[in-house]
């Protein structure tokens, strides 16, 4: 397991793949509201892959919006779920933040992963709300300030 910044635009095809199969495939999201004009190579948001067995199978992005880094479009494919690549991926957004000298950072969770979240150690800071037809949360973390 190992995750991977993108920089290169066929890693931006393999995640944009990853999330076309896991939110429009998977869970309906449509087309029109997944991709955006912050799925490029810029300085408003960097964008990792995460591999297992050197496969890329999950994908997410951070970008920065009022000195806070918002964690987005977190994804991986469905078989391979379960083998901890969620950690992974929050784990280097999260340190691509701090790296941009961010100190919080929060993400729209689906609400049925809050659970998730909360043993990464975010915590909940909205009711829920609906955002593509599918239960979201907000919630918010402290990074360490070393």
């Amino acid at each position: 397991m190992e995750s991977k910044r993108i920089t290169q635009i066929n890693d931006f095809k393999k995640a944009f793949h990853i999330r076309k199969e896991v939110f429009v495939e998977e869970q309906g999201v449509p087309l029109e509201d997944e991709f955006d004009e912050f799925d490029t190579l810029n300085e408003l948001s960097e964008h990792i892959l995460v591999y297992y067995n050197e496969q890329p199978v999950g994908t997410g992005r951070v970008r920065w919006v009022d000195d806070i880094g918002k964690l987005e479009r977190i994804c991986i494919l469905e078989p391979y779920r379960k083998f901890g690549l969620g950690k992974v991926i929050i784990k280097a957004l999260e340190e691509i933040a701090e790296d941009q000298g961010i100190s919080r950072v929060r993400l729209h969770g689906q609400s049925q992963a809050e659970g998730f979240y909360k043993k990464l150690g975010y915590q909940t800071s909205s009711s829920i709300f609906m955002e593509d037809g599918i239960p979201h949360i907000l919630m918010i973390k402290e990074l360490s300030t070393n």
